[in-house]
C-alpha cells in the first residue's frame, strides 16, 4: 500500500471512525484502525463488534493495500502534525507503516488487514430515505431520555417505528419517555419496528452536522443490525433484542391543569433552583396558580436544601385549570430545556402525584413525560 493525503482530512476521518475503537478488548485488532485502499480513496473503519464506523477520504492511491494500526497512537500522531500532505507507505511483510509529513517521519507496527471484522454493508435491500435535519432534531430529543443501566437492556434503546409515511422515536428509562414523531418522504410497507442502541444513534446525529443528503437506512434480512449510510460515512449497530413497553400506555390522555411558559425563562428559572436542589435529592417544586379568568398566571419555582437555604423564583404563566403543586428532578427538567428549541412549552399535569407532560405549543410531533418526586 502507497498512499497519499492531507492531514487536515486524515485527521478529521480518524476523529470519525475512532469513537467505535474497543477501549478493552481481547482482540488487539480492535484497538486498530483500518486502512484500506478502495476506488482511489482511503477508507478508515473502526469496530468494537457493537458499533462500526467506515469513513472514506480523498487521497493520492500508488499502490493498493490494507493494514490496521493502534487507532489512538494514529490519530494523537496525526493531530500533531502540520496541514500539509502525509505520504504513507506500508511494508507488508513486517506490517509496518511508515508516514512522511513535511520533516516529521514515523514507523508504527499494526496487525494484517486480513484478522480485522468483517464490516456488513448496505445491499439491495428495502433502505428508508431520512431528512437530516430531521433526524439529527429526532436523535437529539428522544436519545438522551434512554437509561444508562445495563439491567434492562430495551430501556438502553430508542425504539424506531415506520409505517406507511410515519416515523416514530420513543426512549424511556423508567423516570422519563421521550417521544417524537415525523413524516416521512416515501411510504414505508410493510411496517419496521427496531430498537437501535441510543449511542449509536447518538453517533450518527454527531456525524451528520454536515450533511444535507438524504441519509439511507436498511436493517439487516435477520433483524439483527441497522445500518446507516451519509455522504462518505458508513454506520453500522447491532440492534437490541427484546420488547419495548408499550409507551402509548405510559402518555397520560387526560389532564387537569394546562400551563403554558416561556423556554428561556423557565430554563433560567431551573437553572438558579438547581444550585440549591443538589443537596435535596436534586427535587424542584412548581407551584402553578391562575390569578384571573383570562388565564394569566404565576409559576413559583423553589428548591430547599436543609444544609445551604433555599430560593425561590416567579415567572409569567398562562393557566388553564386548577391551582397545582408538583415536584420534579432538577436533571431530567434541564435535560429536557437543552433541547426543546422552541419559545414556550406546555406543561399538563393532573396533580402533584401524577406524570407531568411537556409538549412544543404550537407543535402535535414531540410529547416528554416526567414522573414527579414526592413532596413532603
Amino acid at each position: 500500500m502507497k498512499v497519499s493525503c492531507l492531514q487536515e482530512n486524515l485527521a478529521k476521518g480518524l476523529s470519525i471512525v475512532n469513537r467505535a475503537v474497543a477501549s478493552r478488548s481481547t482482540l488487539p485488532v480492535l484497538g486498530n484502525v483500518l486502512l484500506a485502499t478502495d476506488g482511489g480513496r482511503l477508507k478508515l473503519a473502526a469496530t468494537n463488534l457493537e458499533l462500526a464506523v467506515t469513513c472514506w477520504i480523498g487521497a493520492k492511491v500508488d499502490a493498493e493495500g490494507a493494514t490496521t494500526v493502534p487507532a489512538r497512537l494514529l490519530g494523537d500522531f496525526v493531530n500533531s502534525l502540520p496541514p500539509e500532505r502525509i505520504d504513507m507507505d506500508l511494508n507488508v511483510r513486517t506490517q509496518t507503516l511508515h508516514l512522511k509529513c513535511a520533516r516529521y517521519d514515523a514507523n508504527i507496527k499494526g496487525i494484517d488487514a486480513q484478522e480485522f471484522p468483517i464490516i456488513p454493508t448496505l445491499g439491495d435491500g428495502k433502505r428508508i430515505a431520512l431528512e437530516p435535519e430531521v433526524l439529527r432534531e429526532m436523535i437529539e430529543q428522544v436519545a438522551f431520555a434512554s437509561a444508562t443501566d445495563e439491567s434492562r437492556p430495551v430501556l438502553t434503546g430508542v425504539v424506531a417505528k415506520f409505517e406507511k409515511d410515519q416515523m416514530t422515536f420513543a426512549a424511556a428509562d423508567g423516570f422519563r419517555l421521550s417521544v417524537r414523531y415525523a413524516t416521512l418522504g416515501a411510504p414505508v410497507e410493510p411496517p419496521v419496528s427496531v430498537i437501535i442502541p441510543a449511542k449509536a444513534l447518538q453517533e450518527v446525529g454527531r456525524v451528520s452536522g454536515d450533511q444535507e443528503e438524504t441519509i439511507e437506512m436498511a436493517v439487516t434480512e435477520n433483524q439483527s443490525q441497522v445500518l446507516f449510510r451519509l455522504t462518505n460515512i458508513e454506520i453500522v449497530s447491532k440492534l437490541i433484542d427484546g420488547l419495548f413497553p408499550d409507551f402509548t400506555r405510559i402518555i397520560p390522555t387526560s389532564h387537569n391543569t394546562r400551563t403554558v411558559v416561556s423556554v428561556t425563562e423557565l430554563h433560567n428559572a431551573v437553572k438558579a433552583s438547581s444550585v440549591f436542589a443538589r443537596e435535596s435529592m436534586n427535587t424542584i417544586r412548581f407551584q402553578i396558580t391562575r390569578l384571573n379568568d383570562a388565564g394569566a398566571g404565576r409559576m413559583t419555582i423553589t428548591a430547599t436544601s436543609a444544609e445551604s437555604g433555599d430560593n425561590v423564583g416567579d415567572i409569567d404563566a398562562t393557566v388553564d385549570g386548577d391551582p397545582v403543586e408538583i415536584a420534579f428532578n432538577a436533571r431530567y427538567l434541564t435535560d429536557l430545556l437543552n433541547v426543546l428549541h422552541a419559545p414556550q412549552v406546555a406543561i399538563e399535569t393532573t396533580g402533584s402525584a401524577s406524570p407531568g407532560v411537556f409538549k412544543i405549543v404550537g407543535r402535535e410531533d414531540f410529547t416528554h413525560v416526567i414522573m414527579p418526586m414526592a413532596i413532603k
